[in-house]
């Protein structure tokens, strides 16, 4: 009898403990020195000093972010094990890849979308092509010996590149990477011939000559490349398309949880110097409400789909 009081004092004490009690974990499923870390990085540094307990970056990448995404899924669900989700292993995988070992939709609790950015579209010099029109007869005229790079399958610079594809009916071949920065590596070095990609992250090799913008994936110009033209004065509206980043927990965590995470994330994401950080990326901090990242989940979700049976695009 006794051990059992024991126990059951025990077990009360520590559902008492407020939250949180002890380090907090966010999975990055891409590499260090990528946009999702690095956003993952700064975020951090907020909650640890909103919650005065260690707040540490844990990166596993592979599969698309299916690994990192089905780890946090099966974690326990007590806001200790995070997940910094981007567009794929949250709203596109499940229809590129036939054997999830997570359901997204069913596996996760939205915390807070975080941030978003438009793309811009590269290609290589080598190409010869100097606009987004001789790009596209380029590759009508020339098909598979285009290859194209992206940060995994099912993300935005994948799927974008795909619906480019089939609104202007060409084929090109998909090399997926794990993360920006080895993809950047493989275009510099002539490995590939075209890239969707944050508009920072490729900007300085453009201004060097060593790649040609074409277009940004958005329905205006962007501000940090104002001479490049949006898909939308292009006549292609319907190619914008957004990067984003967003936090989610296991979908058991109780809602006291969520709401302080969700609380502290916006908090924190709006600190001047956070956003200033990501503007110097080419993200927009956007940190809202949990059902406002879950709508947004949804949307993409559903438009991606539609693009993914259309163009028939596969994990690879």
């Amino acid at each position: 009898m006794r051990a059992w009081l024991l126990l059951f004092f025990f077990c009360a004490s520590v559902a008492a403990q407020p939250y949180p009690s002890h380090p907090v974990r966010l999975v990055v499923p891409t590499p260090a020195g990528s946009t999702p870390d690095t956003v993952a990085r700064a975020l951090a540094g907020k909650l640890q000093e909103a919650f005065a307990q260690p707040v540490v970056v844990e990166n596993r990448t592979g599969a698309g972010g299916n690994i990192a995404a089905e780890a946090v899924a099966k974690s326990a669900a007590d806001g200790y094990t995070l997940f910094v989700g981007i567009n794929g292993p949250v709203a596109t995988n499940k229809y590129l890849y036939s054997n999830l070992g997570y359901d997204a939709e069913k596996d996760f609790a939205p915390i807070s979308l975080v941030a978003s950015a438009p793309q811009m579209l590269v290609v290589v010099p080598q190409l010869g092509v100097r606009d987004f029109q001789a790009f596209v007869d380029y590759a009508r005229k020339n098909p598979g010996r285009i290859s194209y790079g992206s940060v995994g399958s099912g993300s935005a610079s994948h799927l974008t590149m795909e619906l480019l594809k089939s609104e202007a009916k060409f084929f090109a071949v998909h090399i997926p990477y794990r993360g920006f920065p080895p993809a950047v590596t493989d275009m510099l070095a002539g490995n590939i011939h075209a890239m969707f990609a944050i508009v920072p992250g490729v900007l300085p090799h453009v201004r060097a000559g060593k790649m040609t913008a074409l277009a940004v994936t958005a329905r205006a110009r962007s501000r940090l490349a104002p001479d490049v033209p949006s898909v939308s004065e292009l006549g292609y509206p319907q190619l914008e398309s957004l990067a984003w980043i967003g936090l989610l927990a296991p979908a058991a965590t109780v809602k006291e949880v969520i709401d302080r995470l969700s609380t502290e994330t916006v908090r924190g994401m709006h600190a001047a110097e956070v956003r200033a950080l990501l503007g110097k990326q080419g993200f927009e901090v956007v940190a809202g409400t949990p059902d406002e990242f879950r709508r947004w989940i949804r949307a993409e979700s559903a438009k991606w789909a539609r693009v993914i049976r259309a163009s028939g695009a596969t994990a690879d």
